[in-house]
């Protein structure tokens, strides 16, 4: 019997208690909208503030503001207080891609642990999916370390991906 991944998708998604097959919770979707809007802004060398932000990327401002703090914590973006203050990203930002945003946000859970909640799985002494999950997983690592939140950002100046929906 062949399983697909999205099979496995799936799976993941009904252990992260989601009603349809997402990937990421909502807080971790807007934080990573927010990061690339942060780039490309800052690659015109602009600050923008929580406000522009949320507006930009189609997201509550308070919301934003507390994913904005997250972030920055995090180190994946940064920011200056003032009239002249608000978020940034340089090249000391560069090198964090997709999983540091996800892992900031909501942790390692999609990473690790046992997706039907076994305390003691592992390769000696796997459940049922445990293979077929960590094929899923090494794939989803990949997916989310393969480009940086900068170069991300490169394609959406370029006009090659959006962050929001077409008006």
């Amino acid at each position: 019997m062949y399983v697909t991944s999205g099979f496995f998708l799936g799976i993941l998604s009904l252990y992260f208690g989601l009603n349809s097959p997402q990937m990421f919770s909502q807080a971790t979707k807007y934080a990573i909208k927010s990061v690339i809007y942060i780039w490309t802004q800052s690659l015109e060398d602009r600050k923008v503030g929580a406000k522009e932000i949320g507006a930009n990327i189609e997201a509550p401002e308070a919301f934003t503001a507390k994913i904005l703090q997250l972030l920055t914590k995090a180190k994946i973006v940064g920011s200056i207080k003032g009239p002249n203050g608000g978020f940034f990203a340089d090249e000391s930002h560069a090198k964090y891609t997709l999983k540091d945003v996800v892992k900031t946000i909501d942790g390692d859970q999609l990473f690790a642990g046992c997706s039907l909640g076994l305390p003691r799985c592992s390769e000696k002494n796997p459940c049922p999916l445990h293979f077929e999950v960590v094929k899923v997983r090494t794939e989803i690592d990949h997916m989310l370390t393969a480009k940086s939140m900068k170069q991300l950002a490169v394609e959406v100046i370029k006009g090659n991906t959006r962050l929001a929906e077409l008006v």
